[in-house]
């Protein structure tokens, strides 16, 4: 466990030592302030028409986390699409390019070292992220009253979905020394699985229920509603075991022509 902290420590302070990190935090906190203060001053005009009407006898239900946590994180997921490629397309494709591939492949560490290392690394920095999210919360929490547990399972949802965006981030970044080829690739990758769930508004049979189920941001819906369901958690930590075992069979092939 040690030697994967070395490695995540590392990961971690060579993101903040160059301006990949700061360019990424900076991006996501002005995008995602945007989504927030739009969203909010929806809510809040919608919160004075239903005043109004509650005047008039008709009762109209207002819910926070409905009305604002719920389409703040799917906006948050959307934003997660475009940056993450760059979080994880530098894990082994810089080293490959700087030559230093060669000196970790011969290091006292095992490939599942390495791995965990680089993966919890960048998942540390995405849920950095979250944490510039989680002011917006905070600002609800203590103007308004919303329900902590669902905001708290719509954060494990994304902490999930991020899990998966960096198994295979990393995995893609071990199969070329292009920084820019990898992002791409990447982003490729992660739009294929966000869209793929658009075959069921076409298809109705087995091919479509499939597409559904594959889909990365369909099991993303129901944590943002607050329903814990075992079966989007272990779809999640099944596409992240599956991104890391790839990721430790390309390693392992590199390992072998190192």
């Amino acid at each position: 466990m040690r030697n994967i902290w070395t490695v995540a420590r590392k990961e971690l302070s060579s993101y903040f030592h160059s301006p990949i990190a700061y360019i990424i935090l900076t991006v996501f906190a002005v995008i995602s302030g945007y989504f927030f203060v739009s969203i909010l001053s929806l809510f809040v005009r919608q919160s004075l028409m239903a005043a109004q009407y509650a005047e008039m006898g008709q009762s109209v239900h207002m819910n926070v986390n409905e009305m604002v946590i719920r389409p703040l994180l799917m906006n948050v997921s959307v934003i997660s699409l475009f940056l993450v490629p760059m979080i994880t397309m530098r894990l082994f494709a810089e080293e490959k390019k700087t030559g230093t591939i060669e000196l970790l492949m011969t290091s006292p560490l095992t490939d599942l070292q390495i791995i965990l290392g680089k993966f919890f690394a960048a998942l540390l920095l995405y849920a950095i992220l979250l944490g510039i999210t989680f002011l917006h919360a905070l600002l609800l929490f203590h103007y308004g009253n919303p329900d902590w547990k669902p905001l708290a399972v719509g954060y494990l949802g994304m902490l999930l979905l991020g899990g998966c965006f960096m198994a295979w981030g990393l995995m893609i970044s071990t199969l070329t020394r292009n920084q820019l080829v990898a992002g791409l690739l990447t982003f490729g990758l992660f739009l294929m699985l966000w869209v793929i769930p658009w075959v069921n508004d076409y298809s109705s049979g087995v091919s479509g229920q499939v597409a559904s189920y594959l889909g990365i941001t369909t099991h993303l819906e129901n944590f943002a509603k607050g329903v814990l369901d075992l079966r989007d958690a272990v779809y999640y930590l099944s596409v992240i075991g599956l991104g890391l075992f790839l990721t430790a069979r390309s390693v392992e092939s590199v390992r072998w022509r190192a």
